[in-house]
């Protein structure tokens, strides 16, 4: 009994413990909650105090720019106050003044009417005096005044005549004697501004070959296939003891051409029989045919000249393989086209139609049939058959003064073919013998004592002598260059004259160490 009450007793003890510590901590949870809380309040009371000092602060601001902006308004208002004031006093001014000159205006328009009716009446005064002065003029001369002015137009119309007469004859000697002088200026600028290569033509092509045995299987058995060959090309063909080379001769460019081809061919692919020669001799005509018609369409693209007819174009092609005077045809066909559109321009002409002319002046020379005509009328009647303009024609027509010429046209291309056939080495000289000739202008030259070097120059038109300066004065080199012109004159053959120029120079020459 006594350990159940002592058992009752502690668990008795525990319970009040339990309850007493439960009772503490409840105690101290709430004095910490009311710490807490107060803490709360005293830190809200900083907050709230700091909003609204930052609430007053910024509408002090506010408040302060809003004055600003205002006191900027009131300034822009009083501003706008005095430029209008000032404006309404220059508007007052003006219209002052306007007044003023409004006054002053009527008054001069009244001073104007006033004016205006003493002009009137004293025009009226002037012309009862003309009419007076013209009746005593009628009565003292015994003329009217209709016979009067006649006359005096007469004789106006003589002294007017005399003056014209004496100012036409000024400027026409003015004309002949500046018209010489312009004339070589333009050709000689032509003549520079255009410079084409100088071709010489032969009557023979020489065939090149790799050894002698091919002229025998050439000339094959019994010499039916050289017979061939010839019979086929119409070119006669020369085997004899050259070696390594076979001579086709003939005066036809284009038929020699044709026989230089058809024998490379030949000899390339080795059958050489008179069968095989016809069929390569229609395939080489056929393919320089081909070429003739494109070289004339690329000389006409080169030249800038369109619209020509087929047929005109095939003869400009054939030309290539045409001469005239050693000179090739085309080439002087290309460069008479060249200088004439050159002159044209210079001369202040349509240079298209005269390059058209200056390359078709020549047609004439490669027809496909020979009639009995001059080459300038037959290249004419050519360019009128195929629709070429009537002055293109009459300029072809009239360049060896076949036909009378009607345009500019015509003397521009005679000028300029006779330019270029004229050139040295053009015609009638072959290279060779042009440059021995400019050598021995300069070894002439070279023969005199004092002589250092000597250029010829300008086509053989001048030669340039330098003298040494201790060797030779300043006097003797005027005797030295009539020396030599008067050798050359006596020794030797040339167009035109020869210009020969001496130079004597003395030079000091020091080097600095």
């Amino acid at each position: 009994m006594s350990a159940t009450i002592w058992i009752l007793i502690a668990v008795a003890a525990l319970v009040i413990g339990y309850v007493a510590a439960i009772y503490v901590s409840k105690s101290k949870a709430t004095s910490q909650a009311n710490a807490i809380l107060e803490d709360a309040r005293r830190e809200a009371d900083v907050i709230k105090e700091k909003k609204l000092l930052e609430a007053r602060e910024e509408q002090m601001k506010i408040t302060n720019e809003a004055e600003r902006s205002a006191q900027q308004k009131m300034q822009k208002v009083q501003q706008n106050e005095q430029r209008l004031k000032q404006r309404e006093n220059h508007l007052n001014q003006q219209q002052s003044e306007l007044g003023k000159k409004r006054s002053e205006m009527d008054q001069r328009a009244t001073t104007l009417d006033n004016r205006e009716k003493t002009v009137e009446a004293r025009a009226e005064q002037l012309e009862k005096d003309i009419r007076h002065a013209q009746e005593e003029l009628e009565r003292i001369s015994g003329l009217s005044a209709e016979e009067a002015k006649e006359k005096l137009v007469e004789s106006l119309k003589d002294e007017a005549k005399t003056a014209a007469a004496g100012y036409i004859n000024d400027i026409m000697d003015d004309a002949k004697m500046t018209a010489s002088k312009e004339a070589k200026r333009i050709v000689i600028q032509s003549i520079q501004r255009v410079a084409t290569e100088t071709a010489v033509e032969n009557s023979v092509t020489v065939f090149h070959i790799d050894n002698d045995e091919i002229k025998g299987r050439i000339i094959g058995r019994e010499g039916r296939n050289i017979r061939a060959l010839e019979a086929a090309t119409g070119i006669e063909i020369i085997v004899d003891d050259t070696p390594e080379a076979i001579v086709l001769s003939g005066f036809d460019p284009v038929r020699r051409e044709i026989a230089r081809l058809a024998l490379h061919q030949l000899v390339v692919d080795g059958r050489i029989h008179p069968a095989r020669i016809e069929e390569v001799v229609a395939k080489v005509k056929k393919r320089v045919e081909e070429e003739i018609i494109e070289t004339g369409k690329r000389t006409a693209i080169d030249l800038g000249i369109h619209g020509l007819h087929p047929e005109l174009i095939r003869m400009v092609g054939r030309m290539k393989y045409r001469s005239s005077y050693g000179q090739n045809l085309l080439q002087h066909s290309r460069e008479t086209a060249n200088l004439c559109a050159v002159m044209a321009s210079e001369l202040g002409l349509n240079p298209k139609k005269a390059r058209r002319a200056g390359l078709l002046h020549d047609i004439g020379k490669v027809p496909d049939d020979e009639p009995e005509l001059p080459h300038a009328l037959l290249g004419m009647k050519l360019a009128e058959k195929y629709k070429e303009k009537p002055e293109i024609c009459n300029a072809i027509g009239a360049h060896h003064d076949e036909v009378e010429q009607t345009s500019l046209l015509a003397p521009i291309v005679q000028v300029c073919d006779a330019i270029s056939g004229a050139r040295p080495g053009a015609r009638r000289e072959i290279v060779e013998a042009y440059i021995k000739r400019l050598n021995d202008l300069e070894q002439l030259a070279l023969s005199y004592p004092g002589v250092l070097k000597t250029y010829a120059i300008q086509a053989g038109r001048e030669l340039r002598v330098i003298v040494g300066a201790e060797k030779i004065t300043d006097e003797e080199t005027e005797q030295l260059s009539n020396e030599i012109a008067k050798k050359i004159q006596d020794e030797m053959t040339y167009p035109g004259q020869v210009k020969i120029t001496v130079i004597r120079e003395t030079r000091a020459v020091s080097y600095a160490k």
